[in-house]
């Protein structure tokens, strides 16, 4: 079997971005990471849309095909309580997961005490239930499993250390009501040295159901000399246990390299939120915010992503290493 190499996992569309600032019916300053899901037939685009104040909000996008002819609803999305403490300076990066009837949206708050995961559910984009805070500050990059394990929530997100030094990981956080978490554990530490996902890593889309386990797409960030490179990579939890990590790709699958994931409101960045898998069970389409500035898309095949990662399963060496073997294993 020829086995794609981590450069061909997936391919840009053709007519990227497929959203711009110039798309929206008034003027804002940028659109980008949107979380993605499937809705009455089309695909809908929870877009983080930045007004020229800096403060973000969510607006729809909608289109049949998940590529092309997108119809923009600002009327319909979700708006900050800026009134409020938790959302007082905007709101960003929405994940969605669907739950039976019903959309739960994870996102983050822009708090004057810092970023902090926030609730919502809809089940039309129009009404909305806040459902409070999930996670204290500092923290970020959270979505929810939409299953159940053992009775409980499963909620990967990325609190930030104030101790330099330390590390920004990935971790996994319970709850039997959607309101007292714990049984926190580190899922996916950064690793450190001359790696892409060095220092500093977060959850992309909501984890993936396949015959394999959860697939999960995660984002690293490198610190070069000329400034910080947002790549994607990929990782597989165990079907019915999501805190035992399967497999970890070594490599970055998509980084920035065309002109509009270069240059800017913030340079070299790709930045996903969510991702959608089609009908035929195979193509994958992943959104993501590209150099915080525009929306676009990628295509993968699910088979090749899952063979890209049955060749790297989670290395002893890198855990010991890290010092996380008893969160990781355990």
């Amino acid at each position: 079997m020829t086995h794609a190499s981590a450069s061909d996992l997936l391919t840009r569309y053709h007519k990227n971005p497929i959203i711009t600032a110039s798309d929206l019916p008034m003027k804002i300053n940028t659109v980008f990471n949107p979380g993605a899901t499937l809705f009455e037939g089309k695909t809908l685009l929870l877009m983080r849309v930045e007004d020229r104040t800096g403060i973000s909000s969510f607006a729809v996008a909608l289109s049949d095909d998940g590529l092309t002819n997108w119809t923009i609803d600002p009327q319909r999305g979700l708006q900050p309580d800026l009134d409020g403490f938790e959302e007082h300076w905007g709101i960003e990066d929405p994940r969605i997961t669907k739950v039976a009837d019903e959309y739960f949206v994870v996102y983050v708050g822009y708090s004057p005490a810092g970023p902090l995961v926030l609730l919502a559910t809809t089940k039309d984009f129009i009404t909305w239930s806040r459902r409070g805070v999930l996670m204290t500050p500092d923290d970020k990059d959270a979505a929810i499993f939409p299953t159940m394990f053992d009775g409980r929530w499963a909620l990967i997100h990325r609190p930030s250390p104030t101790s330099a030094g330390l590390g920004s990981h990935v971790w996994l956080s319970f709850s039997p009501d959607l309101r007292h978490w714990g049984t926190s554990r580190i899922l996916l530490p950064s690793r450190r040295g001359g790696w892409w996902d060095a220092n500093k890593v977060g959850l992309g889309p909501p984890p993936l159901l396949t015959d394999a386990g959860w697939l999960i797409c995660y984002h690293g960030v490198r610190v070069t000399a000329a400034g910080a490179i947002y790549r994607l990579g990929l990782a597989l939890l165990d079907a019915a246990d999501p805190r035992h990590v399967i497999a970890r790709s070594n490599e970055w699958i998509l980084g920035p390299e065309a002109e509009y994931e270069r240059s800017g409101d913030v340079a070299d960045v790709v930045f996903t939120c969510g991702w959608v898998l089609r009908e035929d069970g195979e193509t994958l389409h992943l959104y993501y915010g590209a150099a915080d500035s525009s929306i676009c898309v990628a295509e993968g095949r699910l088979s090749e992503l899952l063979d890209h990662l049955e060749r790297h399963p989670v290395q002893p060496a890198i855990e010991v290493e890290m010092g996380f073997l008893g969160h990781w294993r355990s």
